[in-house]
């Protein structure tokens, strides 16, 4: 991928359209196109054209005229790769596009690698790693929530978070190298109670930047949400309330649903994947228990829990009713559960009245009749921590970040120890170095290992 000659590709996605756009990139991106490109109106060429130009003209080959386009002229270094940018918009002709292609890549360009114009542009110093990672991120986002997080990194958000600690934790890294060459000495040029200031900034922020993660993460893959409950209490209907169709199989026999049913749906902007289980009971069909299992473990691994009880139980058993909220409130203790009565369409008015009068926090509805079913709504994007996203905090969303954080602060952390225990300055000044290479991969201001590119970028579209 790192070469100096000239790329193109399809930047728009293959297919027929009213428009498609080929991109080059490269030192003589611009003199290629010239060489078959006629301009309708002045006739000159695109090496004399300023840049952020765009010309109407017709792509020529030989005698043959493949097309009238538009041409986009982006000069070095001002375009996305840092490098000459030409992007050819033609009509969404799968013969067309394949056509310009062909003709170029006969005349010295090849076809770009996934990623590589993004890769360049990394490369180019037009962006740093994170940033990079956050166009795919972009491009990916299919809720307001997700698209939102991804702006804001593509914006530099976690580079903003830790530019100046890194800075800071480089120049006492500075100084304490500075001592060791004058360790005969007994010298220190690095303030050590600044420097313990520092150490405990750097932690403080590194665990918010962590604890982030998991909220983040969600945000991107949409919130899981798993539905459970005892066999007939309508959560397969719940599921095609909430999504509006047909999804999963209603029966009145018990244990219909016998794997986990998954979908998801975007609320008020937030996306949010519902989990529909097996229906949890006492049987000794060895197919139904597996399915039982495998709904515990959607509920371990869920960040929301809705547990449905059918109303009717209440005026037979108040008892029962709530043991089994508190069994499964036991059971997820460090999970959010929203408890569910369904069913209230059979129920009179009095005993709606008695359900909220004596259990609080009940969520009331008839999934049958998709009663209460925006009510369920608004309360599940309520729970979301949507105020990190309109105060535009730092959230973490990438596995790789996640990791380089975590090793960071395990870096850090040996640092604080060495400090508190008064050790030799050259031990803790490695932990220092392995703490500042971390943070230097996230936003590939170290030496990031070129397979750790290669994998990045691989993960992007062909034409980004």
């Amino acid at each position: 991928m790192i070469k100096n000659d000239t790329i193109i590709a399809l930047a728009t996605p293959s297919g027929v359209g009213a428009i498609s756009v080929i991109r080059l990139s490269g030192e003589r991106s611009i003199n290629i196109v010239d060489s078959f490109f006629k301009a309708i109106k002045n006739g000159k060429t695109l090496n004399n054209q300023k840049s952020h130009t765009i010309h109407l003209g017709h792509i020529v080959n030989n005698e043959t005229l493949l097309d009238e386009v538009l041409v986009s002229v982006f000069k070095n270094p001002k375009s996305y790769t840092g490098e000459n940018v030409v992007e050819i918009s033609c009509h969404g002709s799968s013969f067309i596009q394949q056509e310009i292609i062909q003709l170029f890549l006969k005349n010295g360009c090849r076809m770009a690698d996934n990623g590589e114009f993004t890769m360049r542009a990394f490369l180019n110093g037009k962006m740093d790693l994170s940033q990079a990672e956050a166009i795919a991120d972009v491009i990916a986002s299919n809720s307001a929530a997700s698209h939102q997080i991804a702006i804001q990194q593509m914006r530099g958000g976690i580079t903003n978070s830790l530019k100046e600690l890194r800075g800071q934790l480089l120049d006492f890294a500075a100084l304490i190298e500075l001592e060791l060459d004058f360790s005969g000495e007994d010298v220190e040029f690095a303030d050590r109670t600044k420097f313990k200031d520092l150490v405990t900034k750097i932690t403080l922020v590194l665990k918010q930047l962590i604890d982030s993660f998991s909220f983040g993460n969600a945000m991107k893959n949409g919130i899981p949400v798993a539905i459970i409950g005892e066999p007939n209490v309508g959560k397969s209907t719940l599921l095609n309330s909430l999504l509006n169709e047909e999804k999963a199989i209603v029966s009145d026999i018990a244990g219909t649903t016998r794997d986990a049913i998954e979908d998801e749906i975007i609320i008020d902007g937030v996306a949010f994947r519902f989990i529909d289980t097996a229906g949890i009971r006492e049987t000794k069909d060895i197919i139904e228990n597996i399915g039982i299992k495998k709904a515990y473990e959607k509920a371990e691994n869920a960040q929301l829990i809705l547990f449905l009880i059918d109303a009717n139980k209440h005026t037979h058993s108040k008892n029962t009713f709530l043991s089994e909220i508190e069994t499964i409130n036991t059971r997820f203790p460090n999970k959010r559960v929203l408890v569910i009565a369904n069913k209230i369409d059979t129920l009179s008015d009095t005993n709606i009245n008695l359900l909220q009068e004596e259990i609080n926090h009940l969520i009331l509805l008839s999934a049958k009749n998709t009663i209460g079913i925006e009510a369920l709504k608004t309360e599940l994007t309520s729970l979301v921590n949507i105020g990190a996203l309109s105060n535009n905090e730092t959230i973490v969303t990438n596995s790789r970040h996640f990791e380089a954080l975590n090793n960071a602060l395990i870096a850090i952390l040996s640092v604080q120890q060495g400090i508190d225990l008064e050790i030799s300055t050259d031990l803790f000044s490695i932990d220092i170095r392995e703490c500042l290479r971390h943070l230097g991969n996230i936003t590939g201001e170290y030496d990031v290992d070129k397979d750790i590119l290669g994998h990045i970028f691989s993960n992007f579209c062909i034409g980004k």
